[in-house]
């Protein structure tokens, strides 16, 4: 699929990296590209950054048929420009649009427009330590119909955001609130894809937490209430004794990324690792018995998020010592040393932009 590029006349100042915060500023360019039945993916084009004209009636805004994901590109040492496990985000992009009935985007669709916009707007990606171009690609329903079905018409978009860390606390460990009374997703529902309705049914738990003074959500189950499922946005991952745990995939979880590339690199260090469900009452004795040495946080946005608390009914239990754990600390060091092409990438996870 060709793409007609057409670039600004009027190029906006580039951010200094001082305070550089998520998502709040957005480059040149964007990328559109339309679906109609019949006619499938079309009119592929890089226009300059502006507003989406909707018809009122979309099906989006009143259904919430909609995907995203999530990703980054980053500037190397020596002058190059990484992606991070594109194709894999294009994948998933597919996987969640199948849930919702959303027509498949070729993958290399996906990454021809991918590259030809982070390409033409590289010098948007920062040059600072731990700062990034996070990239968001979604899919949108956009047929005007007030009716619940299957939408005729879509359009897939990329927009790109030169971010600082994803918390300003940075690696300092986050304290967590343990969520007993709103659910996330339950087994057959969603919440294995990104769609918005995950995240916006998400904000009432998030508000809560930090009304008590957290950071964070963690999910329980929705069906019982027992087993761990995912902290705040980002899958979650428990080191207890000589092992890490992580919840298994079972439709209720996303498969992130960044939890496959974690336990990828656990497992090439000999590090005992386990998938599976696993008990609120077993975290807690763990914590109350001095075995839970480490939990973190894995996902894009914040790499690793260190958790240092939990409050579970009012009850407070620290984790470890409450600063960083060595695995934790480790796992970040190799894994943003990838990204960023300190190292070397030998899983072949990172595609260059020429």
């Amino acid at each position: 699929m060709d793409i007609k590029i057409t670039k600004t006349t009027q190029p906006k100042a580039k951010p200094d990296g001082n305070n550089l915060s998520f998502g709040s500023v957005f480059t040149d360019h964007m990328l559109l590209i339309d679906y109609e039945e019949g006619q499938g993916w079309k009119d592929a084009r890089i226009i300059p950054y502006q507003d989406i004209c909707l018809n009122p009636a979309a099906c989006v805004l009143h259904y919430g048929v909609e995907v995203f994901e999530g990703m980054k590109a980053y500037n190397t040492p020596d002058g190059r420009l990484l992606l991070f496990r594109p194709e894999a985000n294009a994948r998933r992009l597919n996987s969640s649009g199948e849930r919702l009935l959303i027509p498949e985007l070729p993958v290399e669709t996906f990454m021809k427009g991918l590259k030809a916009l982070v390409a033409l707007d590289r010098e948007w990606v920062p040059t600072r330590p731990d700062q990034s171009l996070y990239i968001r690609p979604f899919t949108f329903a956009t047929e005007a119909h007030l009716g619940v079905s299957r939408s005729h018409s879509y359009t897939f978009c990329i927009i790109l955001s030169p971010v600082g860390a994803y918390y300003p606390e940075g690696l300092d460990p986050v304290k967590i609130f343990v969520e007993d009374d709103f659910s996330r997703s339950v087994k057959g529902g969603t919440g294995y894809i990104k769609c918005g309705g995950n995240y916006a049914g998400s904000l009432a738990a998030q508000y809560k937490a930090k009304q008590y003074g957290y950071s964070q959500v963690l999910w329980l189950d929705g069906a019982e209430k027992k087993y761990i499922d995912e902290v705040g946005t980002m899958n979650v991952m428990f080191v207890i004794g000589d092992e890490v745990l992580t919840p298994e995939l079972t439709g209720t979880i996303l498969p992130g990324i960044t939890r496959d590339s974690v336990l990828t690199l656990l497992r090439d260090w000999g590090v005992k690792t386990t998938e599976r469900r696993i008990p609120l009452n077993e975290l807690l004795d763990a914590a109350k018995k001095g075995r839970l040495r480490e939990a973190f946080g894995v996902g894009t946005a914040a790499v690793i998020s260190p958790i240092g608390e939990f409050n579970i009914s009012g009850e407070r239990f620290r984790v470890g010592n409450g600063g960083i754990g060595l695995l934790s600390q480790k796992i970040y060091n190799v894994l943003t040393d990838i990204q960023w092409g300190r190292a070397e990438d030998k899983y072949g996870w990172t595609v260059e932009i020429k």
